[in-house]
């Protein structure tokens, strides 16, 4: 059975605990073994980490101590994936540079704040992630990010005439790691593209290359 690790907290605007909530109950639902953290300190376990298939950051903004990011650098280089959304993942850690290497963004803006109508455009790729999926709409926050030009375009989104990646994946040393900027609040999961989209992300990073 499948390990996942969803670390839960942070800013509380972004509903860290629901989010954790529908994305545990669907890993489940793929026969993963689930659990919750509420501490950074999870961490420093570097036994423990070695043994997950998945982890799952849900932790926007705030400070993560150096022994901490040490062990979660060390575990996804390892080959440990790594899965999450919105700034839970892409939002988090403002001062850690190399975990926003790892993630392959970082949010610099949302414009309009939350309630903005866009689209979200599925890329012509052969990744299981998107395969079947059709472009579809969201009201919510429309993340503009810093990405690492490494990164492999699942999904993308407009800003004027800027193409901007909404979904996407890359490696981390053995590492496997998705990342979509929807799910700014749990409701965006009640969209099928989106929450399809995320739990065939996270299947995918828990998987070794």
């Amino acid at each position: 059975m499948k390990k996942a690790l969803l670390v839960r907290g942070g800013w509380a605007g972004h509903e860290p605990f629901p989010v954790s909530e529908i994305l545990g109950k669907a890993l489940r639902e793929h026969g993963f073994e689930v659990e919750f953290s509420e501490t950074l300190d999870v961490f420093k376990d570097k036994d423990k980490l070695a043994k997950l298939d998945l982890i799952v950051p849900l932790w926007t903004m705030g400070k993560i101590e150096r022994d901490q990011l040490a062990g979660l650098l060390e575990a996804v280089k390892g080959g440990v994936g790594i899965g999450g959304v919105h700034g839970g993942m892409g939002d988090a850690f403002r001062e850690a540079t190399e975990y926003q290497y790892m993630v392959g963004g970082q949010w610099v803006a949302h414009p309009g704040n939350d309630g903005v109508r866009y689209m979200v455009h599925i890329e012509p790729t052969d990744s299981p992630i998107t395969a079947g999926l059709k472009d579809f709409e969201v009201v919510s926050e429309h993340y503009y990010m810093h990405i690492d030009p490494a990164i492999r375009v699942l999904a993308t989104t407009q800003f004027g005439d800027v193409v901007m990646p909404v979904t996407w994946t890359k490696h981390y040393g053995k590492g496997r790691v998705f990342y979509c900027s929807l799910g700014h609040v749990a409701k965006v999961f009640d969209i099928p593209e989106a929450l399809t989209m995320t739990v065939r992300g996270l299947l995918w990073a828990a998987e070794k290359d």
